[in-house]
C-alpha cells in the first residue's frame, strides 16, 4: 500500500532539526547512490510541512483567497516519467536522478500508458525522466503512441547532452523527427559557466552542439512543425525573470554566438524538493526561499496549476497529481485510482489534489509548471 500523510498540515510547531551531512561537488552522485536521509521522501516532507520557518500552510492560503479544496478541471496531458536514470548529477534536479538509478519503466507498464490514451479524451503525452533517452524502449512507446494520437501532441523532455553521447543515441533524433515529437530542452542559461556549474563541466558545449544538430534536421526553424522549446531554471535560490524578456536574451545571445534557433523558451521555478532542497539546507537559505516562495504567492495562478490537468505516471505506473507530488511519494487520493493499469477518467475527475508546502514554488510570481509560467 502507499504511504500517506496529511498534505494539508500546518507549520505550528516549533523549528526541527534540519542537520544533514555536507555534500561537495566533488562528491556528487544521487541522494540514493549516498543514501542520504533525503532520498526518503518522508524525510523531505518531515522538514518541508513541520519545519517553522513562520509560513502559513498552503491550503490555508488557497481557502484564505478562496481556491481551496483544489479539484482538477480534467484530464489533458499524461506525464509518463519512464525512469530515474540519466547521465548527468545537476545540482538542482528534483528527480534525484544520475547515472546510478536503476529505476526504468518497463514495456508493460507503458502499455497500460497507451491504453489510458487510446480510453481517454488526453491529448498530449509528456515523456519526463530522468533522461528519457536512456529508456530502451523509448523508441517503441514513442511509436506506438503516434499510432494512437496521430493529431495529438507528443513532448519529450531532453537533457541535450545525452544526444551526444557517442553512437548509441544518434539515432534518437530521427526518431524524434519522425514521430513529430516537440522536444522541451533544458538549458538553464546561455552562458557556459553558468550551465557547467549547474550540469557539469563540458554540459554546455554539448548542449550547443545537441541544438546546432536539432537545427540542421528542422527543429526550431519556423515553419518545420518541429518543436524545439528551451527550459530556464534560476541557478541558485530566487524567482525566474520574466519569461518574454528571458526569451528575447536568448534569442540573441544563442543566434549571436551559435545560430542557434528555438521555438519558445519555458521558465521554471526551482522546486524545494531533493537535490536543490539539499543544497538550500547546506546553504541554511531554506526557510528564506520558503519566505520567497510564500511571499510571491500569486492567486491568479491556481487556475492554472499543472495539477489541474495533468496525470502524472512514475516508473512504476503509480499515479500522481504532478511530478513534483511524485518526487514527494504524495499519490492521487482516492477515490482515483492509484496505478494506471487501472485507469478510469471519472473517478480521475472526482479526486482532491494532494497539495503541500512545496506548492508555493508552483504560484510564486507568474506561477511555474513544466511548460514555463502560467500568466
Amino acid at each position: 500500500m502507499p504511504r500517506t500523510f496529511s498534505p494539508i498540515s500546518g507549520v505550528t510547531e516549533k523549528r526541527t532539526s534540519i542537520e544533514h551531512p555536507k555534500r561537495t561537488m566533488n562528491s556528487l552522485t544521487s541522494l540514493h547512490k549516498r543514501k542520504s536521509m533525503l532520498a526518503d521522501s518522508f524525510e523531505q516532507i518531515r522538514i518541508l510541512e513541520k519545519t517553522d520557518c513562520c509560513i502559513p500552510a498552503f491550503g490555508e492560503k488557497l481557502a484564505e483567497t478562496g481556491h481551496a479544496p483544489l479539484y482538477p478541471a480534467g484530464s489533458r496531458i499524461l506525464q509518463v516519467n519512464v525512469g530515474y536514470r540519466c547521465n548527468l548529477l545537476c545540482q538542482h534536479c528534483h528527480v534525484d536522478a544520475g547515472p546510478d538509478r536503476e529505476e526504468i519503466m518497463s514495456r508493460e507498464t507503458m502499455r497500460h500508458c497507451l491504453e489510458a490514451l487510446r480510453q481517454s479524451g488526453i491529448s498530449t503525452l509528456d515523456i519526463t525522466g530522468g533522461a528519457p533517452e536512456m529508456n530502451p524502449e523509448l523508441p517503441w512507446f514513442i511509436h506506438e503512441a503516434r499510432s494512437i494520437m496521430p493529431e495529438g501532441e507528443i513532448l519529450v523532455r531532453t537533457n541535450l547532452a545525452i544526444l551526444t553521447e557517442g553512437t548509441k543515441y544518434r539515432h534518437v533524433p530521427e526518431i524524434y523527427r519522425e514521430n513529430r515529437v516537440s522536444l522541451i530542452a533544458s538549458l538553464p542559461c546561455y552562458t557556459r559557466d553558468n550551465v557547467d556549474e549547474q550540469r557539469g563541466e563540458g554540459v554546455f558545449d554539448r548542449s550547443i552542439m545537441a541544438l546546432q544538430m536539432l537545427n540542421s534536421i528542422g527543429y526550431g526553424k519556423e515553419g518545420s512543425g518541429l518543436s524545439l522549446n528551451l527550459v530556464f531554471n534560476p541557478g541558485g535560490p530566487s524567482l525566474p525573470g520574466q519569461q518574454q524578456s528571458l526569451e528575447a536574451d536568448y534569442r540573441r545571445k544563442l543566434d549571436e554566438s551559435y545560430g542557434i534557433e528555438f521555438s519558445r523558451l519555458y521558465t521554471i521555478t526551482n522546486m524545494p524538493v531533493s537535490r536543490f532542497l539539499e543544497s538550500l539546507i547546506e546553504e541554511g537559505r531554506y526557510c528564506s526561499y520558503m519566505h520567497l516562495l510564500a511571499g510571491h504567492f500569486n492567486p491568479d495562478a491556481v487556475q492554472n496549476l499543472m495539477c489541474r490537468t495533468t496525470v502524472s505516471v512514475g516508473w512504476d505506473g503509480s499515479l500522481y497529481d504532478c511530478d513534483f507530488n511524485q518526487m514527494l511519494g504524495l499519490h492521487m487520493r482516492k477515490p482515483a485510482p492509484q496505478n494506471i493499469r487501472d485507469f478510469d477518467e471519472a473517478l480521475l475527475c472526482e479526486r482532491l489534489i494532494a497539495i503541500g508546502q512545496h506548492c508555493y514554488g508552483c504560484t510564486a510570481g507568474a506561477g511555474s509548471s513544466c511548460q514555463g509560467s502560467l500568466l
